[in-house]
C-alpha cells in the first residue's frame, strides 16, 4: 500500500508533495489541521505520515503522542531546519524519522522509501528456503519474520527504526558497529554531521528493554566508534566433589 497522508497547514506545499509524489507511485491524501491528522493517520488507510511539527492549535507532537496511544504507523517528522530540539523531542516521542524544511523531494522520497523497506515482511516462505532465523541474546528475543520482539517473554512495543536497529545489534552481538554502519543499516542514508537519530533511537531503545541486562549494560557504547550489543557471560562449568 503506497497511500500516504500528509498532515501540514501549508496548502500550497501538500499540492506540490502529491504533484511529485504521485507520479512516483504514491497515493497523497493531505490534512490541513492536527485534529483531522491525528483521527486519519489511525484510520488504517496509511502506508505512513508525513507530519509537520508547526501546525497551528494542536501541534506536531501533540499528533504524534495521540497516534502512538494507537498506532504504529510509520511518522516522518517535517521540522524546522536547525532546529535540532524539534527532532530530538519528534524521535524520542515515536517518530521514525525527520526532514528539515526547507528541503528537496527527492530526499523526502528517499526517506520514504527507506522507512517502507525497514517496514516489508520477508517475501512468502519458499517450502526450499530457510525461514528467517529468531533471534535470542540473553532474555531479548526477535522474530524477523513476524517483527516481533519480547523481553523475557513479553511483547515489547517496538517502532519500526527500533526493530531494525535491534535486529542489526542482536545479529552481531558482542561486536562493535560504528554507528556510519547503523545508520546506513537502519536509516537507509549516510551519516551526517552533527545528526543525532541514532543516538536517540539507542537511548529509546534502552528505555523499553532496560539499560541493564542480566549481566550488566545491555547496549554499550563504545565512544567515538559506535555501539555493541552485550552477550551474557558463558555460566561457569564443573561441579564440587562431594
Amino acid at each position: 500500500m503506497n497511500r500516504l497522508l500528509v498532515i501540514d497547514d501549508d496548502i500550497e506545499l501538500c499540492e506540490l508533495l502529491a504533484d511529485y509524489l504521485e507520479p512516483e507511485g504514491f497515493s497523497v491524501e493531505a490534512v490541513h489541521d492536527g485534529d483531522s491528522g491525528a483521527r486519519r493517520a489511525v484510520s488504517g488507510e496509511h502506508a505512513l505520515v508525513v507530519l509537520d511539527v508547526m501546525l497551528p492549535g494542536l501541534n506536531g507532537f501533540e499528533v504524534l503522542r495521540r497516534v502512538r496511544e494507537k498506532s504504529r504507523i510509520p511518522i516522518l517528522m517535517l521540522t524546522a531546519r536547525g532546529d535540532d530540539v524539534d527532532r530530538i523531542v519528534g524521535l524520542e516521542m515515536g517518530a521514525d524519522d525527520y526532514l528539515a524544511k526547507p528541503f528537496n523531494p527527492r530526499e523526502l522520497v528517499a526517506r520514504i522509501r527507506a522507512i517502507q523497506r525497514r517496514m516489508q515482511a520477508p517475501p512468502a516462505a519458499d517450502p526450499e528456503v530457510a525461514a528467517p532465523k529468531t533471534l535470542a541474546v540473553g532474555d531479548v528475543q526477535l522474530d524477523p519474520g513476524a517483527r516481533t520482539a519480547t523481553l523475557r517473554g513479553v511483547p515489547v512495543e517496538l517502532t519500526s527504526v527500533e526493530f531494525s536497529l535491534l535486529e542489526a545489534l542482536l545479529a552481531q552481538a558482542g561486536q562493535i558497529i560504528p554507528r556510519e554502519d547503523l545508520v546506513k543499516k537502519v536509516l537507509g542514508r549516510r551519516l551526517s554531521p552533527y545528526d543525532r537519530s541514532i543516538d536517540v533511537h539507542i537511548s529509546s531503545l534502552r528505555k523499553k528493554l532496560g539499560h541493564q541486562g542480566p549481566d550488566g549494560d545491555r547496549i554499550k557504547t563504545v565512544r567515538g566508534i559506535g555501539y555493541l550489543y552485550a552477550l551474557p557471560t558463558e555460566p561457569t562449568s564443573g561441579s564440587a566433589d562431594a
